[in-house]
């Protein structure tokens, strides 16, 4: 057994060795550009106190382990944001007294990607959908846990160099292979293997809970159950909307998500095979917390936390946002967020996801947010 193991791993490790991103995929150039405060679009008229409330939950998690691996890109300190979380102002500072908070322990920079400062933000929420503990018929979809032959290796036990590379498979006549696809877990890849947490009643609303990563379920008695990710099944995430887009069903400027649920509703014959276009498949657990839980392991607060790409902006880095409303591009939208999740279709410099919390309202502001814009990350001075 201690043999197979060691041939297990040591074949991991190779292969997360040729599997790992070159320091070349990082995007060049990037580049932060220091200005001052007054420089932000917007910065007096925000309500920062707000935005203390919501960095003060991450800096519970900045005192304690690095932001993440943007650290060593941008040349910071582990302790770097110590002195600023311990200086935070009491939990009832007021929208003056949070503002000088920001602009006395932070420094704000503008990000720069390939295309200049000018990114894409989208949005997200907290997926709601109807369901039951137990299946009441053929028609609902089982919303799994993690199966028990489902395996996930960090590499960097390994290797240092590999941190933050995992490797996501299971073991089969001693090989260590990919995961099942969602065409495969579809079709009764996961018999007796994982727990069904839930039953959804809707195969479209439990597809968009599994890209959003957490939802609630309303049950039959009125009572709400909140579930978040718990594991992934390792494949990379495709977008289904791309996938239309590509085959002539649907114009790039009507590929949100309410014109996808209405393709689907219209060829529901076609529907499973366009899901399992997108491989990656998402395992739940119930949780207690108040709200959907991101990367950083804090609940995310709808209009002030972020989805970013790690690789450049730490987690938990507050960010000032310059773009417009997805419904009225003459309605600026400027806010302090924190970088509090990331995402599987978040990458680059300039890249965000905004959380926009959970319900109908949520639903069409995130579904058709697709809004060019900049931002700033403040950085511990």
């Amino acid at each position: 057994m201690y043999l197979h193991l060691v041939k297990l791993f040591t074949f991991v490790l190779v292969l997360g060795v040729l599997s790992c991103a070159p320091v070349s995929e990082i995007e060049r150039p990037f580049k932060l550009e220091p200005v001052d405060f007054k420089s932000l679009p917007g910065w007096a008229d925000d309500n920062h106190s707000d935005a203390l409330g919501v960095f003060r939950g991450s800096c519970q998690k900045l005192m304690v382990k690095n932001s993440s691996s943007a650290l060593n890109l941008l040349a910071l300190k582990p302790d770097s944001w110590h002195k600023a979380c311990l200086s935070l102002p009491a939990g009832d500072a007021n929208d003056d007294e949070a503002q000088d908070y920001f602009e006395k322990w932070f420094q704000p920079y503008l990000v720069f990607g390939k295309n200049g400062p000018e990114g894409l933000f989208t949005g997200y929420f907290e997926a709601e959908l109807t369901g039951s503990l137990r299946r009441e018929n053929s028609f609902q979809t089982p919303i799994y846990g993690v199966p028990n032959d489902h395996i996930t290796v960090d590499l960097a036990r390994f290797d240092p160099k590999l941190a933050g590379k995992k490797l996501v498979g299971m073991v089969r006549k001693k090989q260590f292979i990919p995961y099942y696809t969602r065409d495969d877990i579809a079709t009764g890849a996961l018999k007796g293997k994982a727990e069904r947490i839930a039953w959804a009643d809707d195969l479209i609303d439990l597809y968009i809970l599994h890209v959003q990563g957490s939802g609630r379920v309303r049950l039959r008695d009125g009572s709400v159950m909140r579930i978040g990710f718990a594991a992934h099944n390792g494949h990379d995430y495709r977008s289904i909307g791309q996938v239309l887009i590509a085959r002539g069903h649907l114009r790039r400027n009507h590929a949100s998500w309410p014109h996808i649920r209405r393709w689907i509703e219209e060829n529901q014959d076609q529907a499973r095979a366009l899901l399992a276009e997108n491989a990656r498949f998402i395992f739940f657990r119930t949780t207690d917390n108040k709200g959907p839980m991101g990367a950083q392991g804090v609940p995310l607060t709808a209009g002030r936390s972020m989805a970013v790409d790690k690789r450049y902006i730490p987690i938990g880095a507050p960010l000032w946002i310059v773009t417009h409303w997805p419904t009225d591009k003459s309605r600026p939208l400027r806010k302090l967020l924190v970088a509090q999740d990331t995402g599987a279709a978040i990458k680059g410099p300039v890249r965000g996801d905004y959380f926009w919390g959970f319900g109908k309202k949520a639903l069409k502001l995130a579904g058709t947010m697709k809004s060019t814009g900049r931002y700033f990350v403040l950085l511990p001075r």
